[in-house]
């Protein structure tokens, strides 16, 4: 993976870091939130793109 295209995902409610993804920023320009499961807090929470 590219390291310029890499984003980090935190859970909202524990604000961890559990997923890394990529995106094509060219393209999305807004932040990314998507829910997933958290390992830390047991349950499918939101999942927003950190920096």
């Amino acid at each position: 993976m590219s390291q310029d295209n890499l984003i980090k995902f935190e859970c909202t409610v524990c604000h961890k870091i559990n997923y890394r993804s990529t995106k094509n920023k060219k393209k999305i320009k807004e932040r990314l939130e998507l829910k997933k499961y958290c390992p830390h807090c047991k349950k499918h929470t939101i999942h927003k793109e950190t920096k």
